[in-house]
Parts: structure tokens; sequence; C-alpha cells
């Protein structure tokens, strides 16, 4: 007999572990729509490509970012503390990865949407090897990224638009945020 109930407490004991771990929320990436999707702070496009990012928050909310220069500029601008889980993409395969997984490259010299100059991998061999190939750059894992000084290259051309300066940005991005008021 008590066996039986040791049983059946090791069974309901299982269901409710499943029951938990299935009805939790997932905080995974989404596609990226290219119709639709805009960058939540440059409000540009989102490419589905390698430097598309995105965070989520605790509410299951998806913000996405053209560059992770933007990703970083949100957190800055509303805090990190309601962040659940943050996504970058391999540069080669475009898979998503975490972000405190990957592994950085970085120089001034590196195009990247907003001249931020930050390429994500999904390995330490893949950004050394970028690193190589491109004959500059330094490599930065997630915790180098916290110092970063996440300057904009000044004299990189930005890649959609062929921005020269910060304050031509500036200007077009105060430009097409009135549009979009409207």
């Amino acid at each position: 007999m008590k066996s039986g109930y040791v049983k059946m407490f090791i069974v309901w004991s299982l269901v409710a572990v499943l029951l938990v771990s299935c009805g939790g929320e997932k905080y995974e990436p989404v596609a990226v729509n290219e119709a639709v999707d805009k960058c939540d702070i440059c409000n540009m496009q989102v490419n589905d490509d390698g430097y598309a990012t995105q965070l989520i928050t605790e509410e299951g909310k998806v913000y996405k970012f053209d560059d992770i220069g933007c990703m970083n500029e949100w957190k800055i601008k509303y805090g990190t503390d309601e962040i659940i889980n943050e996504f970058v993409r391999d540069q080669k395969t475009r898979e998503w990865v975490r972000a405190d997984k990957a592994y950085y490259a970085y120089d001034p010299s590196f195009k990247s949407p907003m001249a931020y100059g930050l390429i994500s991998f999904i390995d330490k061999q893949s950004a050394e090897q970028y690193i190589s190939q491109q004959g500059v750059g330094i490599l930065m894992s997630w915790s180098d990224l916290s110092t970063h000084t996440w300057d904009r290259s000044k004299g990189s051309r930005h890649m959609k638009m062929g921005i020269h300066d910060e304050r031509a940005h500036d200007e077009y991005h105060a430009l097409d945020n009135r549009d979009n008021r409207s």
C-alpha cells in the first residue's frame, strides 16, 4: 500500500513539472519581416541579415533593431531591468545567437547599418577568422561590450542612406519621425 502512494506521488510530481515547463513563456527570437519591421531606435528598415538584433522583455514584447548599436541605445534609453533575452545574428549563417553567448569583431572601418562597426558571430573562431581576413579589428565578448565606447564611425558611410556625419543622421531621423506622426 505504501509503495502505491510513493508511485502516485512520483507520477503527480512528474506531471506537475511537465505542466510548469510547458506553460512558461518562450523568450525566443522571432522572424524578421522586412516589409514591416523597423528599428525601434532609428526607425530604419530591419533587414533579415547578419546585422539584425532583438531583445525581449518580461512581458514578451520583442524589440527589433537594424544594428547592435541601436539595441545598445535602446537599453541606455529604457534600461535593462525588464529585458529577459537579447539576440544577435551570426554574420555568416544568419542564425540567431543569444547575445551573451556570441563573440564580436570590432573596428571603426567595419561596415554596419548604423556605422557602429561591430559584427556578431556564433563562436570565437568565426570572429577571429573574420578579423584575420579583414586585417584589422579586435575580438570582443559580451562582457567586453559593457565597457565599449559605442561610437559611430565618423568617416564611414551609413550603409542605407549614405549619411556622413551625426548631424545629418539626426536631421534625417527628425524628419522621418515627424513624417511618421502625421
